[in-house]
């Protein structure tokens, strides 16, 4: 009885909420998880080889990052409002806003992680005949993981928190909930969806450093030294 009038007095915290609603509070956590995943993954595949050309190519560099930094600022529903008429109400406009705005941090990241590999490592690596591809995938990229992970991390915490943006065309995840809860003044559902979408943000911020910390076993081994 008390957890039912929960509902009726509209308190903040509430089980009877969780109890009933569960089947949509997973929906709307899966839909956000599926969402940072493919716009985190998607971010990374188009990050990474833009951060090799802008290294690679001192010219394109300067451009590269400049016109991403830009991308960066563009407020979260102006940049909604205009991919609505390229995709359409679709979780597509979600997506590609998130992918734009991982690009800033994950490239920034990857070309940092990349200068920071000292350059005796190249040499040695080359001398024992390290073609380019094998110096990159062999070398360089183990020594910049850290940069490279700590980006990511903060990459995917910020999407967590942007994809809930998208509750404006009905695909924010947690996001609708939160949104939908604010227009009714439904305590419960304001705060449970919020609530949810901090721990996503945590747990894959932990998960993150665990990969993290497997990937860079070296690091460890420095640090207590």
């Amino acid at each position: 009885m008390a957890d039912q009038n929960c509902l009726i007095s509209n308190d903040w915290i509430c089980g009877e909420y969780v109890r009933t609603r569960g089947q949509e509070l997973t929906d709307a956590t899966l839909q956000h998880v599926g969402i940072t995943l493919a716009s985190v993954a998607i971010g990374l595949v188009i990050a990474f080889p833009l951060a090799l050309l802008a290294r690679r190519r001192q010219g394109v560099a300067g451009p590269v990052l400049g016109m991403t930094t830009i991308l960066y600022t563009v407020p979260s529903l102006a940049m909604f409002s205009l991919l609505l008429p390229v995709f359409g109400v679709s979780q597509a406009v979600v997506v590609t806003g998130l992918v734009l705005y991982s690009l800033t941090i994950l490239v920034r990241n990857i070309m940092a992680g990349l200068a920071s590999v000292p350059e005796d490592a190249r040499e040695a690596a080359r001398g024992m005949g390290y073609g380019p591809l094998r110096l990159l995938l062999g070398v360089e990229l183990p020594l910049a993981l850290p940069a490279l992970m700590a980006g990511l991390r903060i990459t995917t915490v910020s999407t967590v928190s942007l994809t809930t943006v998208g509750a404006i065309i009905g695909y924010g995840g947690l996001g609708n909930l939160i949104y939908e809860g604010m227009h009714s003044f439904f305590k419960a559902q304001v705060l449970t969806a919020s609530v949810l979408c901090v721990a996503l943000a945590v747990v894959a911020d932990v998960v993150l450093l665990g990969v993290q910390r497997v990937l860079t076993p070296w690091a460890r081994k420095r640090r207590r030294a």
